[in-house]
């Protein structure tokens, strides 16, 4: 695609794909199935699950902008996203990180040592954006303005530091308009938002864990109260840090 999208095109591609596609269930389902298959250990089918599961989202907005001819036109080092608050659940927080604790030495130390500074230096931003409530239509913009940069940016190469295990509403939000509406406004019309797959992949990564919990397998997380709290990916690390994460 040669040319930056219209916002109505925009619109009439998304509407194309709300119409007209049907999502397909059992790329997701498929991946449970295999993996309950496996005689591995529960932490490692978990693992592996939560990995698949994240990146068959990306494989079905894929398949989604294929079907409407759409490209996005976000970038490597565009950060400007990354600055919205990014709320999970407890479980999802514990595999995220537990992932990232297999990451390399350097890599993963790297990550641990950013932390430190983020919370040294974001004090004051963290205390105001922790205390919005996160159920208020308003929060998403209040929380932009406070220009908190999410814990996973590296400050210096404006790249995501555990990409492969980015959250949801990470993958989810595009641009296929001019990459520059991002940069000039807060809340930008033009981006598009697939965070209804969300539905798809928690109901799998959830099934997967019911059904090894069900077995008697340790599963790493407090099943089922992990999947029902949510709360903010900077609170969530600053338990990890405090190891007050597995408390309930």
């Amino acid at each position: 695609m040669d040319r930056f999208l219209k916002h109505q095109e925009i619109l009439d591609k998304c509407e194309k794909i709300n119409q007209d596609y049907d999502i397909d269930p059992s790329f997701f389902d498929g991946i449970v199935d295999e993996l309950l298959d496996r005689e591995e250990p529960a932490e490692d089918i978990v693992l592996a699950g939560f990995q698949r599961l994240l990146s068959e989202v990306d494989h079905e907005i894929e398949r989604m902008e294929s079907f409407a001819d759409m490209r996005p036109n976000c970038f490597m080092g565009c950060a400007f996203c990354c600055y919205f608050p990014i709320i999970i659940s407890r479980m999802e927080a514990k595999m995220m990180f537990r992932s990232i604790e297999q990451f390399d030495e350097g890599r993963k130390e790297a990550i641990f040592a950013h932390w430190e500074n983020y919370f040294l230096q974001h004090k004051e931003k963290l205390a105001k954006g922790m205390a919005m409530d996160s159920e208020d239509p308003e929060t998403k913009l209040e929380y932009k303005k406070l220009n908190l940069p999410c814990p996973m940016l590296d400050p210096e190469t404006q790249l995501c530091m555990a990409y492969e295990v980015r959250p949801i509403p990470c993958r989810t939000y595009l641009n296929y308009s001019n990459p520059s509406v991002c940069a000039e406004q807060h809340m930008p019309k033009e981006p598009f938002s697939y965070e209804f797959l969300y539905t798809f992949y928690f109901g799998a990564i959830n099934e997967l864990i019911q059904v090894l919990y069900e077995n008697g397998e340790e599963v790493m997380v407090d099943y089922p109260s992990d999947a029902w709290s949510y709360d903010y990916l900077p609170a969530w690390i600053n338990q990890w840090r405090e190891g007050t994460l597995h408390e309930v």
